[in-house]
């Protein structure tokens, strides 16, 4: 009886060896320049602005090296002496709403007071710009830009006197400086003869005393 042959165990190789060839590399002169050697393949250059700077670093203006043109000056100057805002109860709720007055004038003798109301302070100012622009006059000054004689009036709850005094500068204090400081008059001394904190009644009564000027 014969036994059973073992099988033959044959030992493969290990992967080939890989066969390095050697590649002659053609020397380069010193004379010649990278880009003549190595292939601009695939290269990005930053694109460059004004003054050499890198774009890749920052960008230029939009405006494409235009200017604006420089805003031109109104002929009126305009001060918001008050704001407030006011709460009207509604069924569905409170209803806010903005109350603004403005006083407008040129400082060469025209002034005017103006109130304006709306849900937008935006169209608030815009209403009170243009009550103050209807209700512009002129006040009768002197030479050094004084009022001819002394005046007082009173609006509501606030009474105001304005007197003359050569110069004393314009001497006044809360609404009634804004309103004879846009009107273009100094040298002036004015007192309130009441509590009364309201911005609005003391302008009014400011213009109220300008407009009893006479011109001598």
């Amino acid at each position: 009886m014969t036994t059973p042959r073992e099988p033959e165990i044959i030992q493969e190789d290990s992967a080939p060896e890989a066969v390095v060839e050697a590649v002659e590399v053609p020397q380069v002169a010193e004379e010649a320049s990278v880009a003549e050697v190595v292939p601009l393949i695939g290269v990005v250059t930053p694109r460059t602005g004004s003054g050499g700077k890198s774009a890749l670093r920052g960008r230029g203006s939009r405006s494409g090296g235009r200017t604006r043109p420089p805003r031109e000056r109104g002929e009126f100057e305009q001060v918001t002496i008050d704001v407030r805002r006011v709460a009207r109860v509604m069924a569905g709720g409170r209803r806010f709403n903005f109350s603004l007055v403005i006083v407008i004038g040129d400082k060469k003798g025209r002034v005017g007071v103006g109130l304006g109301k709306a849900a937008d302070t935006a169209l608030a100012i815009d209403k009170a710009t243009r009550d103050a622009k209807k209700h512009l006059f002129t006040v009768p000054r002197t030479a050094s830009g004084s009022i001819p004689h002394q005046v007082s009036a009173k609006y509501s709850s606030s009474t105001v006197e304005v007197i003359p005094s050569k110069g004393r500068g314009l001497v006044a204090g809360s609404a009634v400086r804004t309103v004879l400081d846009l009107a273009g008059v100094t040298d002036v001394v004015t007192k309130i003869h009441s509590r009364s904190k309201n911005k609005l009644t003391m302008a009014r009564a400011t213009i109220a005393a300008l407009k009893k000027l006479r011109a001598l």
